[in-house]
């Protein structure tokens, strides 16, 4: 993509009253879907009729998670409570203590690319092995679902943890122990009412498939980069095509990521307005890539070795 491709996609205009309700159009299609699952297994059809559906219903659920981001920056919602709730709700749905991601979360956004990025963890430390750094990335980008509520709690537990204030660890708690008891009442519902089967399919593995979207979205926006700007640490999608906008509105346009990074308090709708910063103005900046497609081929060839932060260009690394 040339610089004149990017400036010609810049957004002109005030974004548009659909493009400022993504999260709610999201949700709309993501409960239409699992109504449409929910009536495919009821009526006993062909498990491939209900594939597309899961595979629909992951896309969607990786939007919400998108959201449940947009929550942690208090964007989600106007009302500041709206915008909690809605959060600890998404958090608890997703093995998350909400107050815990937006704690963590600060700190990539405070040290992007830098040791103390809690998010980045162990990509962003030379003196951790490579196969320590191969081994997380694994387990990331396969059981997402499992590994990204364990790499926030050791942000929580692990001594010296950046999330010192009392009143927020208090309230971590607090979720952690909502989220325990919501999930006993769910299993012991879906116990009684003999619905494993409409579990697995309308929740589990959506959940597990969207989980790993997440981590590989994640991946592709700062594995393997070692710059010192937010450009040059984050890959961005600027897409062309009407599918890769509309992947964006489903994102609530977080391939614009470099944006959001420099812009970590603006609305998801007004970011493509900005595109215009995704421009490189140093050597070491890259413009921004037309599809996640092309994206994943530049953050493949870093996997085996993963690595994140300009802390990278003058380390001497552990080899085994």
């Amino acid at each position: 993509m040339t610089r004149e491709e990017v400036e010609n996609l810049i957004e002109p205009h005030q974004p548009h009253w659909v493009s400022r309700s993504a999260f709610q159009v999201v949700i709309v299609l993501f409960f239409s879907t699992e109504i449409l699952l929910a009536a495919v297994l009821h009526s006993g059809s062909s498990v491939w009729l209900a594939v597309p559906l899961v595979l629909l219903a992951s896309h969607l659920m990786h939007g919400a998670l998108v959201g449940f981001h947009e929550a942690s920056h208090g964007l989600l919602r106007r009302s500041r409570r709206l915008n909690e709730v809605h959060g600890i709700i998404l958090g608890v749905l997703s093995y998350m203590s909400f107050s815990l991601y937006r704690a963590a979360h600060q700190t990539h956004h405070a040290h992007l690319g830098a040791e103390r990025d809690e998010e980045l963890w162990p990509f962003v430390h030379p003196g951790l092995s490579r196969w320590g750094r191969a081994l997380a990335a694994f387990l990331e980008l396969t059981a997402g679902l499992l590994y990204t509520p364990f790499l926030f709690l050791r942000a929580f537990l692990r001594t010296g943890s950046p999330i010192r204030n009392k009143k927020v660890r208090r309230r971590i708690w607090g979720e952690l122990a909502l989220m325990v008891v919501v999930w006993i009442g769910i299993v012991s519902a879906v116990t009684y009412w003999h619905a494993w089967r409409y579990f697995l399919w309308m929740y589990l593995v959506p959940a597990i498939l969207a989980a790993n979207l997440q981590s590989w979205r994640k991946y592709i926006e700062h594995v393997g980069l070692t710059g010192s700007t937010v450009n040059s640490s984050t890959r961005s999608i600027v897409a062309e095509g009407w599918l890769g906008r509309l992947v964006a509105f489903t994102l609530l346009h977080e391939p614009y990521h470099g944006v959001h990074h420099k812009y970590a308090g603006l609305p998801h709708a007004e970011l493509p307005q900005l595109a215009s910063e995704l421009l490189p103005t140093a050597a070491e900046e890259r413009l921004p890539y037309q599809s996640y497609r092309h994206a994943l081929l530049d953050l493949v060839r870093s996997l085996p070795d993963p690595r994140v932060g300009a802390q990278w260009r003058t380390a001497n690394p552990v080899r085994t």
